[in-house]
């Protein structure tokens, strides 16, 4: 039977189960006081072009200075941002993008991600991409991971899980999360699925990362049955 991503959802939730995805020290937040939305904004921009294991790094600095707070961001000099934030690699371009965010949010929202969050999702998504530096898997990884907002995120993993499946569709961005949302759609109700696109992404970094490797290990590869490569 060919795979759809209702099917890839039920075989991997089967075998990993919830993800309680995305990572986040939720302890720092209790005792700060603080907001762990904006853990999450700052890790969708950090997570640009590195591995997350970088992030940990930057986000670990930025705690321990007790960073993680829209204010202290807008008011922090730009070099001492850098420095907190370049393990995550790309720290001068990052510090930019974190910076701004954190402006933006201050200067419009007076820093209430309630207020910002509280909007047509559309809406949302077309202001943080006119924001520099911020392409749609970060806009997206914004909003459903901070948001809470049904969007499926797509990035790297996959589209390569897709190619190579092959799925009934392109590897473009907006074709993929096309795709992906409307099958899932037909199979959960409007409460489920912010829930299936947040542990599905999850799941298919998880599989991507341990089995569908850029040298792909198939012999223990849940999605093997019909993979065009496995089958090659």
């Amino acid at each position: 039977m060919k795979h759809t991503p209702h099917t890839i959802y039920k075989k991997l939730y089967k075998k990993f189960g919830d993800l309680h995805w995305w990572p986040m020290d939720k302890e720092y937040h209790v005792r700060n006081s603080s907001d762990p939305r904006f853990e999450i904004i700052i890790g969708a921009i950090l997570t640009q072009n590195t591995a997350w294991s970088n992030v940990e790094k930057a986000l670990t600095n930025l705690k321990s200075k007790n960073m993680l707070d829209i204010e202290k961001i807008v008011k922090i000099n730009i070099s001492s941002l850098q420095d907190m934030i370049r393990p995550s690699g790309f720290f001068n371009q990052k510090a930019d993008r974190v910076k701004n965010m954190a402006i933006h949010l201050q200067e419009n929202y007076d820093g209430s991600l309630d207020t910002f969050f509280n909007r047509d999702l559309h809406s949302i998504r077309d202001e943080l991409l006119a924001l520099n530096g911020i392409g749609p898997e970060t806009a997206d990884s914004i909003l459903l991971y901070a948001g809470n907002l049904p969007i499926f995120v797509v990035d790297a993993y996959t589209k390569r899980i897709c190619k190579r499946l092959p799925l009934n569709t392109d590897i473009s961005y907006e074709k993929i999360q096309q795709f992906f949302q409307e099958n899932l759609c037909k199979k959960f109700t409007q409460k489920e699925i912010t829930k299936v696109y947040n542990e599905l992404h999850a799941q298919i970094v998880i599989l991507a990362k341990n089995y569908c490797k850029k040298k792909p290990a198939c012999s223990n590869c849940l999605l093997k049955d019909n993979c065009e490569k496995n089958l090659s």
